[in-house]
């Protein structure tokens, strides 16, 4: 670890398909590490709703119903990242998703002294995820989660929250869905795996067990880059 690492802001990318637990986790490396967990949907809501240079450039495109191109993205993320909640670093969520984005990152980066430290894939079991995915349902009136096979209410029927007796499942939570969306996950990230290794910056932690072993998992990598 060098003094400089130490003393300017670590940036992560977190890599996941859906079901893969990326929110929890960034959730957690937020709480221990201080970083500031940034997606590219709330990154371009906030600098709409802030209305700055590059949030007003986004909102006259997305009035439009068109696609926000890559260089507003990054104008975004460049004013984000001026912010002081984000000194200690970011943990960044959907973008880049291309090996073009990636390179562009880089050089907006490199550009304030920075630099994309570690890229974390989180890695699953396209098998057992359409299980975890397919299986999952809620209360109808609390929210309260359960699944198929992990966690079954108390009583059969009744929920253990509120003992309301409604229950939902998401209408993309089935099995054919799960695996399109894994398929097109593997299909999209694939290249920023290759462009990420090539650099030397991916690490690749199982996501198939328990919450809080990849979470020591992830802290070990994070903690590598912090000196925390």
């Amino acid at each position: 670890m060098t003094a400089d690492t130490m003393t300017r802001p670590v940036n992560l990318i977190l890599l996941g398909p859906p079901g893969a637990g990326k929110g929890t986790q960034a959730r957690m490396l937020e709480d221990a590490f201080g970083l500031v967990q940034l997606s590219t949907g709330d990154l371009l809501r906030g600098a709409v709703n802030a209305g700055t240079p590059a949030g007003l450039a986004a909102k006259s495109v997305m009035e439009k119903g068109e696609l926000v191109s890559d260089e507003i993205v990054l104008a975004v993320l460049e004013e984000r990242l001026q912010q002081p909640d984000v000194a200690a670093g970011t943990i960044l969520d959907g973008f880049p998703r291309t090996a073009a984005q990636a390179e562009a990152l880089d050089g907006l980066l490199a550009a304030r002294n920075q630099q994309i430290d570690a890229v974390i894939s989180l890695e699953v079991d396209d098998d057992a995820m359409v299980a975890r995915v397919s299986g999952r349902y809620t209360c109808a009136d609390c929210g309260e989660g359960y699944h198929d096979e992990f966690k079954q209410p108390a009583t059969a029927g009744v929920c253990d929250k509120c003992q309301g007796s409604s229950f939902k499942r998401r209408p993309d939570d089935n099995a054919e869905t799960v695996r399109t969306r894994l398929s097109a996950y593997h299909a999209q990230t694939a290249p920023l795996i290759e462009y990420y290794n090539a650099r030397g910056t991916l690490s690749k932690v199982a996501a198939m067990g328990a919450i809080d072993d990849i979470a020591k998992a992830l802290g070990k990598i994070v903690s590598h880059l912090t000196g925390a």
